[in-house]
């Protein structure tokens, strides 16, 4: 496993790979790896023949009111589980490497991004956008691999796929939970003890959520205030937003109808430590339908 620094000597390193018949998959990550991340590595390299997973903390993703300085790291760690769950690059550059003095460029991808995370953290995406654009343009890969406990980020990536011609194949990887069905993520570590405990909530909500679905419920409303008065059976609990949409594009119809796919969307606060989450679901056919949930 190589570890590389650079954008030049990252696209040398792909370029090089490709004239030689090989697939390239990337995983981009902000590091801190845990079983997601390297699930989504595995996942890489069912699909690929080399896999260059990302290492980048990208500052422009940050809101003013979050703290760059204080997100996990532990890259000898990273590098570790990197090569033993089958990285053959390490992607690494430092932030001027990412963004050199004079850079002021940004991708600003409307239609999917407005709404729930847009509206909490309004430059959230573009910083998504502009990095990953910029991960792709140095990796050159065939195939991205993200998850899918960043739903609406997941929309946005294939759009910016899409919309700038990047030809990628784009794979979205199933969440991979805790025991009491907590998405992992990095900022799980944030959580003291106490409050760790209380974290199921999320999925337990979802849950309690899918089964009014499973016996018939398809009002928007009624289902979103289900969704939050779960939620809410936990004190410490501060809710930005918890929505069901169409999963396709997000739109709030006041019914949703059998065949329908929606995914329920999750933001909240427990103390102070900010989680995500989300589940898709089929509307479905007939009632009590224990094959309609598909994540």
């Amino acid at each position: 496993m190589q570890i590389i620094k650079t954008v030049n000597e990252m696209q040398k390193i792909s370029f090089e790979n490709k004239l030689k018949g090989f697939k390239i998959a990337v995983v981009p990550t902000m590091g801190f790896l845990h079983e997601g991340h390297l699930s989504l590595i595995r996942k890489g390299k069912e699909v690929a023949d080399i896999v260059i997973t990302t290492l980048f903390v990208n500052p422009t993703q940050f809101a003013p009111n979050e703290d760059f300085s204080k997100y996990p790291r532990d890259y000898d760690k990273d590098f570790k589980l990197c090569e033993e769950n089958g990285s053959d690059y390490i992607f690494f550059p430092e932030v001027n490497e990412m963004y050199p003095k004079g850079f002021n460029t940004s991708i600003l991808i409307q239609g999917v991004t407005e709404k729930f995370e847009g509206e909490f953290r309004p430059t959230h995406f573009q910083g998504v956008a502009t990095v990953v654009a910029k991960l792709f343009n140095a990796t050159i890969p065939h195939f991205a691999i993200f998850g899918q406990k960043d739903y609406q980020q997941t929309l946005l990536l294939k759009k910016l796929n899409d919309d700038l011609d990047f030809g990628i194949d784009i794979i979205i990887a199933p969440t991979i939970r805790e025991k009491d069905g907590l998405a992992m993520s990095s900022r799980n570590t944030y959580l003291p003890e106490d409050l760790r405990k209380k974290a199921g909530v999320l999925f337990f909500a979802m849950e309690e959520t899918r089964k009014i679905i499973a016996k018939g419920e398809t009002n928007r409303k009624i289902i979103n205030t289900t969704l939050q008065m779960t939620l809410r059976t936990v004190q410490e609990i501060k809710i930005d937003y918890a929505a069901a949409a169409l999963a396709v594009n997000l739109y709030e119809p006041e019914h949703f109808f059998p065949g329908d796919e929606i995914v329920l969307l999750l933001a909240v606060h427990l103390g102070k430590t900010r989680l995500i989450d989300n589940m898709i679901i089929k509307i479905p056919y007939r009632l009590n339908d224990d094959n309609f949930i598909k994540s």
